[in-house]
């Protein structure tokens, strides 16, 4: 947006700021449903005759994902009063919208849409002839600036450039020219072409924070002009800073109160994912001590039943054909569903090599894939972990 049509609106704002009964106007009906909308509250003074604000509902911006975490467990046990709440998001989690800076914009001008003043061409060579053309023409263009012919030294400047393409002093003459002109964009063409010649150009960094200060563009200019402070220093760099300083300052402040905002939210974000982690461990934890709970053996106490087969429940029944001579069908009634009466389940419950086995997702994965299978049984035959532990089992069975 135009830098005037910034400076009418905010004039505008100012004006309803102080006098709220401006927006009775029929014809600004539309400005005060646009500032409702956006949640302002308007002084009743806003309204004309008959007319009040208007009820708007509340809408949540956030979904509550904590509610649905864990649908399937609150169904079976209803809700934890011990599982870790998971934070709910807040209106201050919505994306975050960065308001306008005020800033002090007097001086501040429309950019110059001119074409390309000429340039010199940096590829001929510059014989002491062309520089003693060049000074001569630089010379008229000071006489004419002393004049206020500023119009007149752009032309004897351009002469001298032509002439002399290499001189950093003349493109940052020419530039000083162009901002008195109020031709911002000119002057930082020009002031750009004599660093390009000559990096430590004072007078180029000069003329182009001046220029760029001229357009707003305040943090750029600040730091041009504290360069040709240091290069060399002059009151009138002073002068222009102690305008552009203060503007920085609060462009700066601006930016660090924005970026702790996105810092916060983020930090909210990652508490969330950290508190909804915490949320569903404890829940799974809830489920299984409970699972656990309801399948302990009512008669000795002992988790996952005594007569109904081994720790944990071995589905299927034990099959034939294991080390140790079982007979060819597994055991009468299977694992779970009865033990053989003669069968001391207190050596298998008292051996702390296979309580410990037991406790290994791998053998008890295996195992239970033998009892649904029997024929999978040469599958683990040769494993290390899981062979030694059938053919103890067995052992146990058969009463050694």
């Amino acid at each position: 947006m135009e830098a005037s049509k910034v400076n009418q609106l905010k004039l505008f704002i100012q004006q309803c700021d102080s006098n709220p009964a401006l927006l009775q106007d029929p014809a600004l009906k539309f400005f005060r449903d646009y500032l409702e909308k956006l949640g302002a509250k308007l002084p009743a003074s806003a309204y004309g005759k008959g007319e009040s604000a208007k009820k708007t509902e509340a809408k949540d911006s956030f979904v509550d994902e904590s509610d649905d975490d864990m649908p399937e467990l609150e169904e079976q046990f209803g809700p934890s009063s011990t599982s870790p709440k998971v934070p709910e998001e807040t209106a201050s989690d919505d994306e975050i919208v960065e308001s306008e800076v005020e800033l002090d914009n007097e001086g501040v001008i429309e950019p110059d849409n001119d074409p390309p003043q000429k340039m010199g061409d940096p590829s001929i060579e510059v014989t002491d002839e062309k520089r003693d053309e060049a000074q001569m023409a630089k010379s008229k263009a000071m006489e004419a600036m002393a004049d206020g012919d500023l119009d007149e030294a752009v032309n004897h400047l351009t002469e001298a450039i032509e002439c002399n393409p290499t001189s950093a002093i003349i493109y940052a003459t020419r530039a000083s020219v162009f901002v008195k002109m109020k031709k911002p964009n000119a002057a930082i063409r020009d002031a750009n072409a004599a660093i390009k010649i000559n990096p430590d150009s004072a007078k180029g960094y000069k003329w182009r924070g001046m220029a760029r200060a001229m357009l707003g563009h305040w943090e750029e200019a600040a730091k041009d002009l504290h360069l040709a402070s240091r290069l060399d220093y002059d009151e009138e760099i002073s002068a222009v800073l102690k305008k552009v300083e203060p503007n920085v300052h609060k462009i700066e402040d601006h930016h660090r109160k924005y970026e702790r905002l996105r810092r916060e939210k983020d930090e909210r974000k990652k508490e969330r994912e950290r508190q909804r982690r915490r949320a569903e461990a404890q829940a799974a934890y809830e489920k299984a001590k409970k699972q656990e709970k309801t399948s302990t053996c009512k008669p000795c106490g002992a988790t996952g039943g005594c007569s109904g087969g081994m720790p944990g429940g071995f589905p299927g029944g034990m099959p034939g054909g294991f080390p140790g001579g079982m007979p060819a069908g597994g055991m009468p009634g299977g694992f779970p569903g009865g033990m053989p009466g003669d069968v001391d389940m207190s050596k298998i419950l008292n051996d702390p090599e296979l309580m410990a086995a037991f406790s290994d997702p791998d053998v008890m994965t295996a195992l239970q894939d033998v009892m649904k299978n029997p024929a999978n049984l040469a599958k683990y035959q040769a494993n290390p972990k899981i062979a030694p532990v059938i053919a103890k089992m067995m052992g146990k069975f058969a009463g050694k």
